[in-house]
């Protein structure tokens, strides 16, 4: 047993501090970003944000809605084999819509199948499991990697920056960083395991950055200003869970409660995904997932705009014209409160 004990944050834990700026309005700074991939070599464009591959978010619909913006979504891994088909075959070609896959050889077969119908139009995978540290991990990216070379491979998740240069190393092209910062996971409470995603997102990006890689924040991010502040830590890519849920594309169960209509959300590992994927929760196994009510939120473009409209705004304010920028002019400073709550959270 040993102690670290030097201090780790999370987002509400710090504030970027304001430096001189020439720029005169947010509509001057670019929020996308450009790419060229360690290990596959394809070049990417667009804004580095990810709808999550939960089964409420991750949607075809929302995929559509998104790629509108330039924005990318990593669908879920429940579809059907023919849905799947069906879709890719009808993206353009430069689409940076990730293709989500666990690791049993049923997946991967499964993948294979559809990536032989469909050929090129899956340029992007997302392979992922709750524990990215296990050798199994390790073994199938490294079989995803040798097999399909020209495929960018995002995959995690992973917390701590020597893991993320093994999973570079061993074929990843983007790392997934966060173990139980999402608002409806709850593996924290059920095990213990977990990092401030703050310092997460640092560390591994540093770490990444040293070898040609990039890495993806995943959770954490319940506003705006904390995609900022991820972006500011080093992050090459956000995925949003929770902030993009509750929309129509969402394809979530609307409900009515006490007048108002409301649409379920729930972490991936809950017992209600489970219920629905695998039959129920494995005798050897813990549910490490909630279920969650949110107000319905229509169609997400509104959505999307407050969240540009932020990263912009916090842009403007430390004088970053591109995105890219953010992070060489963010200072952090640790505050013991951020926000005056006397009417209430907003």
């Amino acid at each position: 047993m040993r102690i670290e004990e030097e201090l780790k944050l999370d987002f509400q834990d710090v504030l970027i501090r304001p430096k001189r700026s020439t720029l005169t309005s947010r509509s001057e700074v670019d929020i996308s970003r450009d790419f060229v991939f360690r290990h596959s070599g394809q070049s990417y464009h667009g804004v580095p944000i990810i709808a999550a591959n939960m089964d409420t978010v991750g949607t075809f619909e929302m995929a559509r809605a998104l790629g509108n913006f330039q924005l990318a979504t990593a669908l879920h891994k429940h579809y059907e084999e023919r849905e799947l088909i069906e879709f890719f075959q009808a993206l353009p070609e430069a689409s940076t819509v990730f293709y989500s896959m666990g690791i049993t050889r049923e997946d991967y077969e499964k993948f294979c199948r559809v990536k032989q119908q469909v050929g090129n139009k899956i340029a992007c995978v997302c392979v992922d499991v709750a524990n990215g540290y296990t050798k199994s991990f390790v073994d199938f990216l490294q079989r995803l990697r040798e097999n399909y070379p020209q495929i960018t491979i995002m995959a995690g998740n992973v917390v701590t920056g020597e893991m993320t240069e093994e999973l570079i190393l061993d074929g990843a092209d983007i790392v997934k960083v966060g173990i139980g910062p999402g608002s409806v996971c709850t593996t924290r409470k059920m095990t213990g395991i977990g990092y401030p995603q703050l310092s997460a997102v640092i560390e591994c990006a540093d770490a990444a950055h040293g070898l040609g890689g990039l890495i993806c924040a995943d959770g954490g991010c319940t506003s705006p200003g904390d995609l900022a502040k991820a972006f500011g830590g080093g992050a090459d890519f956000i995925m949003l869970g929770g902030m993009l849920a509750g929309h129509d594309e969402c394809m979530g169960e609307v409900a009515e409660q006490d007048g108002a209509r409301k649409v379920r959300f729930y972490g991936m590992s809950s017992r209600t995904a489970m219920d629905k994927h695998a039959g129920g929760v494995a005798n050897y196994r813990a549910s490490e997932g909630k279920e969650v009510l949110l107000d319905y939120r229509g169609p997400v473009e509104n959505t999307l705009q407050e969240i540009l409209g932020g990263v912009r705004s916090a842009c403007t304010y430390v004088g970053a014209h591109k995105l890219r920028e953010l992070s060489k002019r963010t200072t952090f400073i640790r505050v013991a409160r951020q926000l005056n709550e006397v009417f209430g959270q907003s």
